[in-house]
């Protein structure tokens, strides 16, 4: 039996006559019954009895229904998931970023996105890159943020947006007393480092080393947070990345760009051959907005 078969076939069990089934169907009675009249030619077996413009089921149809029942909730259920794609609703999307996007641009976004999509459901979830491309590629998560191209083997990195790193100063320090770009060779006061093997923290003392300047720093973290946290109870000063400086406490911190500067770019990561959904594209929508006003925020 073909698809058009049994979407025939189910009309007519359901109504018990041909104009019945034309009108569940939305086509001709004609096309009805030529279409069931096919069906029984392929078989090689009646499937209805006609008596009196009425079609009673023959004991084969019967024992078809019972299958054929279970094969329209499926189709049931694909054409709401085709209507569902198309609309964006009801989806789930499943999306990971590193800790620092975790609490900066993330709850903005995820916010706008939700009021906007309501029916849409999301998890969420934080991890460093290297968990975060195995979640990819595990199909664990839809789509990730991340402020480092892994350039990983089946891993796609798509910019969204860019911006510096930027200084977080005490406003007691002397890099915190003024306003301006801060040059690297000036910083006097303590830094706040990340570990070692973190891209960004890697470039941070990479520019330094350019320099030939050799930090102090007596505190070693292991999130952009957590140094922007330290830097607001006085724990010395540090280099974040944009979006996490827009987060900082005004009224402790003075957020100064560096120079020279030292760019970072907002990444989105999905897995090879698998595209985001339409779903997943309206948030990406809302993230790159919020991260662009997140850098408009620090003056960049």
């Amino acid at each position: 039996m073909r698809l058009r078969h049994i979407e025939v076939f189910h009309a007519i069990m359901q109504a018990g006559t041909i104009t019945g089934a034309a009108q569940i169907l939305h086509i001709s009675q004609p096309a009805v019954t030529k279409v069931l009249q096919h069906c029984e030619l392929q078989l090689g077996i009646p499937l209805f009895n006609r008596v009196r413009g009425k079609l009673y089921p023959t004991p084969e149809a019967q024992r078809l229904r019972i299958e054929i029942d279970k094969l329209n909730k499926d189709l049931v259920s694909i054409r709401r998931l085709a209507s569902n794609l198309r609309t964006g609703e009801f989806e789930l999307l499943r999306l990971v970023s590193t800790p620092a996007l975790g609490v900066s641009i993330l709850p903005s976004a995820i916010v706008q996105w939700s009021n906007a999509y309501p029916q849409v459901r999301c998890t969420l979830a934080t991890h460093h890159t290297r968990e975060i491309i195995s979640a990819l590629l595990l199909n664990e998560a839809d789509l990730a943020l991340s402020l480092h191209d892994p350039c990983y083997p089946g891993i796609v990195a798509e910019p969204v947006a860019a911006g510096p790193m930027m200084a977080l100063c005490p406003l007691n320090s002397v890099e915190g007393a003024i306003d301006g770009a801060l040059k690297v060779s000036d910083i006097t006061t303590p830094l706040i480092a990340i570990a070692e093997g973190d891209p960004l923290g890697n470039l941070v003392m990479g520019a330094f080393e350019e320099q030939g300047i050799h930090p102090q720093s007596r505190i070693t973290v292991q999130t952009y947070q957590l140094a922007r946290s330290l830097v607001e109870a006085g724990a010395g000063m540090t280099v974040v990345d944009p979006f996490t400086a827009a987060c900082a406490d005004r009224t402790r911190v003075r957020v100064r760009a560096l120079e020279p500067a030292i760019p970072v770019q907002l990444y989105l990561l999905t897995a090879t051959g698998s595209p985001p959904a339409q779903s997943a594209r309206r948030l990406v929508k809302f993230l790159g907005d919020t991260a662009r006003a997140s850098l408009a925020s620090v003056g960049v």
